[in-house]
């Protein structure tokens, strides 16, 4: 057990002190215990090394809003630990983690297991939405939801404990920290990058998941060089869990034979002893000629550089803001009449205005809904509303920020606005069954 720092994470061993340590990253709402049926066996040759994620489990309530967050609080809480080199296996969330280590650090990487894990889980919108969900309803409606979407139906029938293990599992998790995991996943994307995955990886999944399904699963093999793909029958995405004596299996003899060995990080090569470097007198022999040397090339003097283009960074935020579905409509619905004025919004109101630093995102959206309701742009107040809940406003304060507008912009105005918004907060928040 550890007591966790907020740049690290809560972490337990189990197995030999002497053992080569294999890490098992765990899914998002879950806790270390998900993999308590495989530690019997898989201590029997490794140093068995589980953390939680943050809010998780007892875990401090430091929340991490990305993958390569998580991924560096594991590895400084290694590096406390002085382990460099191990074996991975991570499911869904924790898959992601291990994607990132893949992906940024290979040298710390001897072999990898994905298990329920994607390239990309489902669309930034979901996760978005999710946590608009548990922003106003707290954690109850998706910890209730948990057990159809992680185990089979007659598992969840004919094993009551741990169905009802996994609701409290969630039900206990901070609601920060579960939201800020759901952002994690929502801006998780690896597809452009699985054909520089170079350790020896198996992929492994449940033939009943549906979230992240054998679909997903082919999607990393095709793109991994050295990837196997496992497909467990009758498990669903807690695959662990519901099939634990197949997974231990699969993780047994995976890990017995594909170990690699370390490599060097600059050519991602075998690393080999250096040769012995033979000293270089410091005055050359008399007999011989001199040589003469080359010159280095001129360094041409840096040239200042104009300002970049806002374009990306505009678009990168509009979607984030409004969500992709609403980003993709409005862009498929553009020709070239209405294209230079999609690309000025884009450049100018995303790229300009809201990344500049100076106000947080929450108190943007109080300015915008403001805005709107005094122009009574109704049309645009709705996704507004949206997106103030994506960024992390609740119903309550989106009503206060109303009823200040029935002051200042008069009370016919504010109250068409709290109409579109009513509508909007309602599909917004209610969960769906």
């Amino acid at each position: 057990m550890s007591e966790t720092p907020p740049n690290t994470l809560q972490y337990r061993f189990d197995g030999p002190e002497d053992a080569p340590v294999l890490i098992l990253g765990p899914s998002l709402g879950t806790t270390w215990h998900m993999w308590d049926r495989q530690v019997p066996e898989l201590t029997k040759q490794w140093r068995v090394f589980r953390f939680d994620l943050p809010g998780h489990g007892g875990a401090p309530a430091h929340p991490a809003g990305s993958v390569a967050d998580l991924t560096t609080r594991l590895l400084a809480t290694l590096e406390g630990l002085g382990v460099q080199r191990f074996g991975y296996a991570g499911c869904a969330l924790g898959g992601a983690v291990g994607i990132e280590l893949a992906l940024r650090h290979p040298e710390r990487l001897a072999s990898l297991a994905l298990i329920a894990a994607s390239p990309r889980f489902g669309t930034a919108d979901e996760f978005r939405r999710r946590g608009v969900i548990v922003r106003t309803n707290g954690l109850d409606p998706i910890a209730r939801s948990a057990p159809e979407r992680w185990f089979t139906g007659g598992f969840a029938a004919a094993q009551p404990a741990i169905t009802e293990w996994a609701v409290q599992m969630v039900r206990t998790t901070d609601p920060g920290c579960y939201i800020a995991a759901c952002e994690a996943l929502a801006s998780f994307d690896a597809r452009a990058g699985l054909g520089s995955v170079g350790v020896p990886t198996l992929v492994l999944v449940g033939s009943e998941d549906q979230v992240t399904g054998p679909a997903e699963a082919r999607t990393l093999v095709a793109g991994i060089p050295d990837a196997r793909l496992a497909v467990v029958p009758g498990a669903s995405h807690l695959v662990p869990v519901e099939q634990p004596a197949a997974v231990t299996d699969l993780l047994v003899r995976h890990f017995s034979t594909a170990w690699q060995p370390g490599f060097d990080t600059a050519t991602g090569h075998v690393a080999m002893p250096a040769a012995a470097v033979k000293p270089v007198p410091a005055v050359a022999p008399p007999q011989q000629a001199p040589v003469a040397e080359i010159a280095p090339p001129p360094v041409a003097p840096q040239q200042p550089q104009g300002r970049p283009d806002p374009y990306d960074a505009g678009l990168k935020v509009r979607r984030e803001v409004l969500g992709d579905a609403h980003v993709d409509g409005v862009l498929a619905g553009t020709d070239a009449f209405s294209g230079d004025f999609q690309e000025l919004v884009t450049r100018y109101a995303w790229g300009e205005v809201w990344d500049r630093p100076g106000l947080d995102r929450r108190t943007r959206s109080c300015v915008t809904l403001t805005a709107l309701v005094a122009g009574g742009h109704l049309e645009e107040l709705a996704f507004h509303v949206r997106a103030a809940l994506r960024n992390g406003l609740t119903p309550d304060e989106i009503k206060e920020v109303l009823l200040q507008t029935a002051v200042y912009c008069g009370v016919p105005a504010a109250s068409s606005a709290f109409r579109v918004a009513q509508q909007v907060v309602r599909e917004e928040t209610t969960p769906q069954e």
